[in-house]
């Protein structure tokens, strides 16, 4: 067989989960052998959405997301997307055809590996023939056990060479690391001796929510996530949400007030702590990472625990004696109860003239849309309504690519989340702005049959500048209506323009049945006068 196909099929063994790609003539025989070797394969319709696609299918899946693109202009056009796994750390594979050795004069010739590693990504290469197995065995273990974004650069030369069909190795899961035990033992002490506890968990902390719920509740701790880790305690009654820029009032004065905060694989950044304002100044802070370099890279810590977040928990939680009650007492529980959402926050409704309020909007949506669902959102001003309002039911049903924080990435991580979970009805949250930036994914979406629902926050410009530069010529920054339900119309969807509740009723009808198309809603939105999160977010620029 050709280079290019043992590569597919050595991936396929190994294990990889879907592709998503555009197709040119330099990735078309690696892509194809991918696909004999039994891996789902996406054609998006512009290599920017497929690589955020293959990060979303990562993310929510678990499994490890393939990305094949054309040498040169490919991967040029993927760059964004690209650039969001690596800094999320997700375990992704971008197939780069590259030029041959001898086309140094070729239009199509850049320097790919620098590109991969100026981002973040790990650049890779299939150096020849004969160590093309083990380039890709390797390429795919950094992927795995690093968590890191690989790009397997395969120049047209090498693709097309001879090579043995030899047995691909399997790739044997590596046990988690434990910590210390004299970290245990000490983060075991900080525990007993808090008053107010409060346990943040983040990206590495997917998976280990049962043995965090065990230890919280032995500990008397409460339960907050990243943005990123949404969900993970999503039927506990002691969970606060999302700490950070989308933290419910009541959930930004608990933190603050814990004597212990915890951060479980989470990064203790400016959005998760609120620049810090989350941190009592009397608090005791630990950080529980895998990545050494994490530990404190954010900002001071009293204790860093090195070790995988489920057998850290686990271990602490065996250390520990008899059940606490900590911050969990008879008061807290009522006002979790009663204020532990953004919707039980009153709000003055703003719908009028201009279009309706994206709280009550937002609100009606949770309502009227399937409790199975995974939420996909978009940058943007409107971004806190959807992630704050919407319920999902685990932390697989929250996917948030804002790494880098590009707009129009929304569509396209809907799309990548959908094929990983088709069981569920996605929801795509965007903004004007990135939605009609990726509108060509819409088609994308009919084509491949999805159960997803678009809802478009159009406050007709580009809202977080329109409110961040109050007071100076928004010239630039906004634009007329635009008809967003026609257009997806003429991508094969259902639609719907909603000014107000009444509208709604078109959502309601859509969910009771059939649901032969995809739904698209273009939500003329009030102006709220700038989001409470958009002010956070700004003071980090």
């Amino acid at each position: 067989m050709t280079v290019a196909e043992l590569v597919g099929r050595a991936l396929a063994e190994l294990g990889v989960g879907h592709a998503f790609g555009v197709v040119g003539s330099g990735n078309f025989h690696v892509t194809n052998a991918l696909r004999a070797g039994g891996v789902g394969y996406v054609a998006a319709r512009h290599e920017g959405g497929a690589a955020t696609m293959a990060d979303a299918y990562a993310r929510t899946s678990g499994r490890v997301g393939v990305l094949t693109v054309h040498q040169g202009c490919g991967l040029t056009n993927a760059l964004t997307g690209i650039t969001e796994a690596a800094k999320s750390r997700t375990p992704m594979i971008v197939l780069a055809a590259d030029t041959g050795a001898g086309a140094v004069r070729s239009n199509f010739r850049i320097d790919q590996d620098a590109l991969a590693r100026s981002v973040g990504a790990v650049a890779e290469r299939v150096h020849s023939a004969g160590t093309a197995l083990d380039d890709v065995v390797r390429a795919y273990r950094t992927a795995v056990e690093q968590r890191r974004t690989v790009v397997l650069n395969l120049p047209l030369d090498v693709q097309a060479a001879e090579a043995d069909a030899g047995p691909v190795p399997a790739a044997q899961p590596l046990a988690p690391v434990r910590p210390g035990a004299d970290a245990v033992e000490a983060l075991a002490r900080l525990i007993a001796g808090a008053e107010r506890p409060v346990f943040v968990a983040g990206r590495g902390a997917r998976g280990a929510g049962q043995q965090l719920r065990e230890l919280a509740a032995a500990s008397g701790a409460l339960l907050a996530t990243s943005a990123v880790a949404a969900g993970l305690f999503a039927d506990d009654p002691w969970s606060l949400g999302i700490s950070g820029g989308f933290a419910t009032p009541l959930a930004a004065e608990l933190i603050s007030g814990a004597d212990l905060v915890v951060g479980w694989g989470c990064a203790l950044n400016m959005w998760t702590m609120r620049h810090g304002a989350l941190i009592g100044p009397d608090a005791t802070v630990v950080q529980v990472d895998l990545d050494a370099d994490a530990i404190g890279a954010n900002r001071p810590v009293h204790l860093g625990v090195l070790g995988d977040v489920r057998a850290t928990a686990a271990d602490v939680r065996a250390a520990l004696d008899g059940p606490r009650t900590g911050y969990r007492t008879p008061q807290v529980a009522a006002a979790v109860a009663e204020r532990g959402r953004w919707r039980d926050e009153p709000h003055k409704d703003l719908t009028g003239a201009d279009g309706i309020d994206p709280r009550t909007l937002t609100i009606a949506l949770d309502d009227l849309l399937p409790t199975e669902r995974t939420v996909a959102v978009d940058s943007g001003n409107f971004m806190g309504y959807p992630s704050a309002y919407l319920r999902v039911p685990d932390e697989h049903g929250f996917c948030l690519t804002q790494g880098f924080q590009s707009i129009g990435l929304g569509l396209a991580t809907a799309i990548g989340a959908a094929v990983a979970r088709p069981d569920r009805l996605t929801v795509a949250a965007l903004g004007d702005g990135g939605a009609l930036m990726s509108a060509a994914e819409l088609e994308t979406v009919t084509r491949l049959g999805l159960s997803m629902v678009v809802v478009v926050y159009d406050d007709r410009g580009y809202g977080a500048e329109v409110h961040h530069f109050t007071g100076e010529d928004p010239a630039t920054v906004v634009f007329p209506d635009t008809d967003i339900a026609a257009i997806g119309r003429g991508y094969g969807f259902e639609a719907v323009t909603v000014n107000a509740p009444a509208d709604l009723d078109a959502v309601a009808q859509w969910v009771a049945g059939p649901r032969r198309a995809p739904l698209l809603v273009h939500a003329r939105i009030a102006s709220d006068g700038g989001s409470w999160w958009l002010a956070e977010a700004f003071r980090g620029h």
